[in-house]
Order: structure tokens, then C-alpha cells, then sequence
């Protein structure tokens, strides 16, 4: 089984299964339980206010969770999101959005964490998800 935790590994394995990220994100960090995500944004994620949308938001806080997900039971790539509740605590600048998503628990079957957004450049939470992922049952986590 190829080591997903490996970051190279893990974007050839996104680029193969789920191509709609190829370009958009940077893995910076990537561990067991806890992976850091970078979005960089294009003009298709900015709304009017210069700020990055809340659809560009919630799309990297579950990429960051997937990818995570996938660190953790390996080449799964029917991992899915069953529920997510996104909070938006203040409006982004329109540059780098990082995602910092965790596992708090894995179970059998479902996956919980969370994932908070800030931009590059700041201290402050820009929103924060709370996921939970299924998992098929052929799986041992």
C-alpha cells in the first residue's frame, strides 16, 4: 500500500482520484490525525468585498478533512463527508486561506474532527468546520 503520509504521495493520489484540486491547494503539513492545507485562491473564489467566498471556504476546509481522512485509513477514495457545520467567524483577505483540519476521533465506521480557516497571514479564525466522514466497512482504522 503506497504511505499516503508521504506528501508527494499523497497529491499523486489526489491528482489521480480527485482532479478538481490539482492546482488549487498546497498540502503543508501532513500527519496521522492533523494535516495543514493551503487554498490559493483565483478569481473564481473571490465574491464581491474582496473576500474569498464561503463556497471556496467550505471546499478547502473538506478538502483539508479528506486529505486527512486519507492519511489516516489510507487509499479510500469513497471516504465521504456525511455531515459538516461550518461557522463564519469573519470575512478573509483575498490571499492564501490555510486550513488546519484534526481527527478527534476515528471509529470504525465514521471519522470526526474539525478544521479551522485563517488567512496566511493572520492569527485569527476566518470560520471553523466540524466533520464528520463514513467510512466503507471493508476498512480497519
Amino acid at each position: 500500500m503506497t504511505n499516503l503520509l508521504n506528501k508527494k504521495n499523497m497529491v499523486l493520489f489526489l491528482e489521480e482520484v480527485f482532479p478538481q484540486v490539482n492546482g488549487k491547494i498546497q498540502i503543508l503539513k501532513l500527519f496521522k490525525d492533523s494535516a495543514s492545507v493551503k487554498l490559493m485562491p483565483n478569481e473564481s473564489d473571490l465574491r464581491p468585498g474582496g473576500t474569498i467566498s464561503g463556497p471556496s471556504m467550505f471546499f478547502l476546509a473538506d478538502v483539508a478533512f479528506y486529505i486527512v481522512v486519507l492519511a489516516s485509513v489510507g487509499k479510500e477514495p469513497l471516504a465521504v463527508t456525511t455531515n459538516c457545520s461550518i461557522n463564519f467567524m469573519r470575512k478573509p483577505n483575498s490571499i492564501d486561506l490555510v486550513a488546519d483540519a484534526r481527527i478527534l476521533k476515528a471509529g470504525r465506521k465514521l471519522i470526526v474532527g474539525d478544521v479551522m480557516l485563517k488567512s496566511d497571514n493572520g492569527s485569527m479564525l476566518v470560520a471553523h468546520a466540524s466533520f464528520t466522514y463514513s467510512v466503507p466497512s471493508r476498512l480497519k482504522v
